[in-house]
């Protein structure tokens, strides 16, 4: 078997007979099921079980059937699996068959999440894919009565190049189905590869382009209702009173309930409100207007953002519990600067809204179809809210109109199930835009206090980092006031900085919303302050920018946060496999201020910034350009992105998702911002929420992937942090103004 290296399987491959003809590979992995670094509340039980996450079915016909466990939200995991299995099996790409799974606990872990999806299941899919390849020249050998090691496979096909026969995948079925299973598999030589590390269409393409997708919201099913809830606008209030009759007289409203009251914790559950069933969704939202609810606002109805942001940046500016020490941060020094660094509520806002459709089937049980990125959570969930047992719970996954971890939290499927039963007909819920900026999981508002010693040559002798936000592990435990394990591995406790005398905090912070994740989390606020206040530190010793970042990262070595006392997980990953590894950071610097030509002369009022961010295993630097306009307005003109994320599946998914992430990160660093008062956030669209748009968007987002045969890191996530902090530096660069809070546009920039 030339170009293949043989590997010691840890994992197992199940065969068994499939009525229609056909050969079926279940992979199951142990460790590929436990918990992500991200995983908590009811998606850690999940994710921790023990179960098959993919299977194989190599039909008579040669087809190959991939069940994807994965959910798909533009981002083109539907392709990138089965490009891995597909290469490693030698099938031909156009004899592929991708089948969405449903969610269930023999696929091990499904929350596409936390930028999981390659990195935890690359070794895995390939093994899938060289086993059933191995077995098929197995069933070859045994046909033809030749030794296995003359057989070779390509091009969907078994091939004896002694005496020049070839069979066909499809034709090895039924005597493969008899052949022993094979105790090892064959890895391909990277070298070989055929669609690893390749740009390759995405088989959905077509259906996002011409409308042809099936998502959330357009599921139809015969007697559907559709449902509109009205919700309290402070997080755990209840309805006092409400029109019911107001709202009965508008055309086409078939009935008014009140849904169960919120729980405490909220976790992914039902919280309150009162719902609307019509015959269509714009009858439905047109009587929640005549609703007329007093409301009961509850614990948090005095919750304003204004005064949270001081006790906030109170709380971060006084010395909190220490999580990891280096040496003495307190040291006596020359000089000492210091900074707080101020970061608002988020909304995740995907461009499609949380829809779902249930139905309850004449045995009882359910069966939802929703846009969700974790199917297996969601079908607990709905379990746990009818008093099911799981396997009486099918979710059907739609595409994902965008995600960003809003859609795996499956409470808006729980709301569709939950009157599914009430009303006794199937049930479409859709949340507007409103309902999702409002009321969904928020991403965490955020203070950061940071204080740098120097000596008398101007080094950085002793850093202090405090960071003060509430956690999201008060979405799922009560009286929570201090972040979660896995929130500080997020941009804390693996600073890359090369400083002998180091400490980070953590301080008091209580939840008032419903806190959630966003597009890579904790990762996006401390990337701010931590990148800001480099960059301040080297204008305060009068070095470039970039120098300095490099000379702040240090030498190449591998960091364990371990060794100073931090509690590391390392987004659920091996150290050893996955360093914290400060000569891949520093590379992505050197690469993209290349790419940028930083140091060029630029035109007046012009500015380039500097960031660079380790997270979710992938390293990732970006340069900005800006100026300000005659009107005193910021113009981001070009941005430069950077990525080592070791081994790559699909170039040009990474290529766009980089891109994404650009916008997404100007969107967070010029307006991203919820503000609450009397309990409720007072945001709910794109006017007071707004996103960059076309006139604002850079002339050119630039992009390169590093070459790299490391493990695969994640992409997904890794590629928004360090775009706000080389934003802001850039503008300091253009002005001489330091910004240390977030959006811009509230300092008139946008």
């Amino acid at each position: 078997m030339s170009g293949l290296k043989k590997i010691n399987r840890r994992e197992f491959l199940k065969r068994t007979g499939q009525a229609g003809g056909g050969l079926v590979f279940a992979l199951t992995f142990a460790s590929a099921c436990q918990p992500d670094s991200q995983a908590v509340g009811p998606a850690a039980k999940a994710a921790a079980s023990v179960a098959p996450n993919v299977y194989v079915n190599i039909r008579n016909d040669g087809i190959v059937e991939i069940y994807c466990h994965r959910s798909e939200m533009g981002q083109g995991i539907r392709t990138s699996l089965p490009q891995v299995i597909a290469d490693e099996m030698e099938a031909d790409w156009d004899k592929i068959k991708v089948i969405q799974a449903t969610g269930h606990e023999k696929y091990g872990d499904q929350n596409t999440d936390g930028s999981t999806s390659i990195r935890r299941h690359f070794d895995l899919l390939r093994n899938a894919g060289a086993t059933a390849r191995d077995m098929m020249i197995a069933a070859a050998a045994s046909t033809w009565s030749v030794p296995v090691e003359e057989c070779t496979a390509r091009e969907h096909a078994v091939h004896h190049e002694a005496s020049g026969q070839s069979i066909g995948y499809g034709d090895l079925v039924e005597t493969a189905t008899e052949m022993p299973q094979p105790e090892n598999a064959t890895f391909k030589a990277r070298e070989d590869y055929r669609y690893i590390g390749k740009s390759m269409d995405t088989i959905d393409g077509m259906a996002f382009t011409t409308g042809g997708g099936m998502y959330g919201i357009d599921t139809v099913l015969p007697d559907m209702v559709y449902a509109s809830i009205e919700r309290c606008p402070a997080f755990g209030g209840t309805a006092k009173s409400y029109d019911e009759a107001a709202a009965r007289a508008v055309a086409g409203v078939i009935n008014v309930i009140r849904m169960p009251e919120p729980t405490s914790p909220p976790m992914f559950n039902i919280q309150g409100g009162v719902a609307i069933l019509a015959s269509n969704t714009w009858s439905a939202e047109q009587a929640r207007k005549k609703l007329n609810v007093e409301w009961d606002r509850g614990a948090n109805a005095e919750f304003n953002s204004d005064s949270y942001k001081e006790e906030l940046i109170a709380s971060a500016s006084a010395p909190g519990t220490p999580v990891l020490t280096r040496g003495d941060a307190d040291i006596a020094t020359d000089r000492s600067i210091d900074a707080v660094y101020y970061a608002p509520l988020l909304s995740q806002a995907p461009m499609e809204p949380p829809a779902a459709t249930a139905r309850i089937n004449e045995d009882g049980s359910c069966e939802v179809w929703a846009c969700t990125q974790d199917p297996q959570t969601a079908r607990n969930t709905v379990a746990g809210t009818l008093g099911l047992e799981a396997e009486q719970v099918t979710v059907n996954v739609t595409l994902l109109g965008g995600g960003f971890g809003r859609k795996s939290k499956p409470d808006f499927i729980a709301e569709a199930a939950w009157l599914a039963r009430e009303v006794g007909r199937p049930v479409k819920v859709t949340w507007t835009r409103e309902d999702d900026i409002r009321h969904g999981y928020q991403h965490s508002v955020s203070a950061q206090y940071f204080r740098a010693g120097l000596d008398a040559d101007d080094n950085t002798v002793s850093l202090l980092h405090r960071t003060s936000f509430p956690s999201i592990a008060s979405t799922f435990a009560p009286g929570v006031t201090g972040p979660s394990g896995f929130e500080l591995d997020l941009g804390l406790l693996d600073a890359p900085w090369h400083v002998p005398n180091m400490r980070a905090e953590t301080c008091d912070a209580t939840a008032h919303v419903r806190i959630g994740w966003l597009r890579s989390v904790c990762n996006v606020f401390h990337a701010f302050g931590s990148c800001g206040f480099v960059d301040e530190l080297a204008y305060a010793k009068g070095r470039d920018p970039k120098e300095h970042l490099l000379e702040m990262i240090g030498p190449p070595r591998k960091i364990d946060p371990g060794a100073d006392g931090g509690k590391y997980t390392n987004y659920g990953q091996d150290l050893d496999v996955h360093p914290v590894d400060t000569g891949r950071l520093a590379a992505v610097v050197e690469k993209v201020t290349e790419m940028a030509g930083w140091g060029r002369e630029l035109p007046d009022g012009h500015g380039l910034g500097v960031a660079a961010h380790r997270s979710f295993l992938a390293y990732v630097g970006a340069v900005a350009e800006v100026s300000v306009d005659d009107n005193g307005k910021l113009v981001v003109h070009e941005i430069w992105s950077c990525i080592d994320a070791g081994t790559v599946i699909n170039p040009d998914r990474v290529h766009s998702q980089l891109e994404g992430a650009a916008i997404f990160g100007m969107s967070i660093a010029m307006h991203g911002e919820l503000t609450a008062q009397d309990g409720g956030i007072v945001q709910g669209n794109f006017d007071t929420y707004p996103v960059v748009r076309m006139n604002e968007a850079p002339a050119a987002i630039h992009t390169h992937i590093m070459e790299s045969d490391a493990p695969p890191g994640g992409v997904g996530e890794p590629g928004t942090p360090p775009i706000a902090p080389a934003i802001v530096n850039a503008y300091f660069a253009a002005s001489g103004v330091r910004i240390r809070e977030l959006p811009l546009r509230n300092a008139g920039l946008t």
